[in-house]
């Protein structure tokens, strides 16, 4: 977002003195893991450190003492429900909660609880603010219908370029409304001389890494559309055609309650006879570390990305990056034609194509240790200009500002 404020000029004492505390309340459906709901706890200690309250709303997760920790408030509901009677039984107590916490403004992260909210900022009169986190489907007139909540709002935040084209192509209304806010990564957590040798040896020890393990890591959700079977596919290609044996495919992520999924995939890994080579570890609390074990990290999404976080982590961490080329990723990652060759960030393989993906993952591989060096720093300068977490909540917050500045 051009010319918007820093987060120290919006948090400078002369900032600060233009008006009074506010109460922003942040609703989400849970907060287990996903970039919604890490945004919602980095917004909430920008929140704080603004010297403004932060409420959040949320069905809880293994988030919620961390969100605490910050100095936020947690106030449970099941804002996950899509029944029609628990989004009215939520916006019922939504109204209850913004009375007596005094709320001045209400952000929406998901579409359910975004139902609830918006019935409230109307009963109130409080500025609603929606954030579009993912590429919802909407495959007949009743599912744009539910979506379309996420437009019927004073500003619609959008986390990448892509997510705002599909936004303006699916409603028209809300021309003039978008905003795009990339969606902001802590950069310095992520840089190996931050993360100790210490973190590092014991999520290996955890996952059952050979010291020699070279890692091509994926971190994300155990769901279909985020391309496990194309990597499987991959690996396969690649040990037939002689890769080391040293070469370990890590999957980490939560399955969620996906269980047939998960036992498909650990079927197909037998199947394939790779059960030596790939890894299913699980959720991973310690993503800073898993990169800091990880030779090169793959997403392989095999529908759109609103953003794509993971690729961004990878950059930030110096970590080469393979990605599908679709959705938002081309935002993130930089390869040619887009730019030169001697700028190149990562790179792109065609969705679903798992020869491809070898083919990537083979001359990724090889490079030269100078010419991977050069690589990891044109990646860390890229996602330092453009996807901070600072900027982020700077950007969030100044759209805060506008808002409440038009309602006193």
């Amino acid at each position: 977002m051009p010319n918007s404020p820093t987060l120290a000029q919006l948090n400078s004492p002369a900032a600060q003195g233009k008006g009074h505390s506010r109460t922003i309340l942040q609703i989400v459906p849970d907060l287990q893991t996903g970039g919604a709901e890490r945004t919602t706890v980095d917004m909430a200690e920008a929140i704080i450190a603004k010297g403004w309250r932060a409420l959040v709303v949320s069905q809880g997760g293994r988030m919620v003492p961390e969100l605490e920790a910050l100095g936020a408030q947690h106030i449970t509901l099941p804002a996950k429900s899509k029944k029609p009677w628990v989004i009215l039984q939520n916006a019922k107590r939504l109204r209850e909660i913004c009375k007596r916490e005094s709320v001045d403004l209400i952000h929406a992260r998901s579409r359910a609880p975004a139902w609830s909210a918006r019935i409230t900022a109307n009963k109130l009169g409080l500025p609603f603010v929606t954030t579009y986190h993912g590429i919802y489907k909407q495959t007949n007139a009743l599912k744009a219908w539910y979506n379309s909540v996420m437009t019927r709002a004073d500003c619609v935040i959008a986390n990448s370029l892509y997510t705002e084209s599909l936004i303006l192509q699916r409603d028209h209304s809300a021309t003039g409304k978008t905003q795009v806010v990339y969606r902001g990564t802590d950069v310095d957590a992520f840089a190996r001389q931050n993360v100790s040798k210490e973190r590092a040896a014991r999520l290996r020890e955890r996952w059952g890494l050979d010291e020699n393990a070279r890692v091509i890591l994926t971190i994300a959700r155990i769901t279909g559309w985020k391309g496990h079977k194309c990597i499987i596919e991959a690996a396969k290609e690649l040990f037939a055609k002689g890769a080391p044996k040293e070469l370990t495919f890590v999957f980490a992520g939560d399955a969620q309650g996906r269980d047939a999924y998960l036992e498909e995939l650990e079927a197909l890994i037998k199947a394939e006879g790779l059960s030596e080579n790939i890894k299913l570890v699980g959720h991973c609390a310690d993503v800073p570390a898993a990169l800091c074990l990880a030779e090169l990290s793959v997403v392989a999404s095999i529908e759109p990305e609103a953003f794509g976080r993971a690729a961004v982590e990878a950059q930030a961490a110096g970590v080469p990056v393979i990605v599908s080329d679709i959705g938002a990723v081309p935002e993130t990652v930089l390869v040619p034609p887009q730019v030169t060759e001697g700028a190149r960030t990562g790179w792109h393989f065609p969705v679903g194509d798992s020869s491809n993906l070898a083919a990537c993952i083979s001359t990724a591989l090889a490079m030269m240790p100078k010419e991977r060096q050069a690589l990891a720093e044109r990646a860390y300068q890229h996602v330092r200009s453009s996807f901070t977490k600072s900027q982020m909540c700077a950007q969030t917050l100044a759209i805060y500002e506008k808002l409440l500045n038009q309602t006193t």
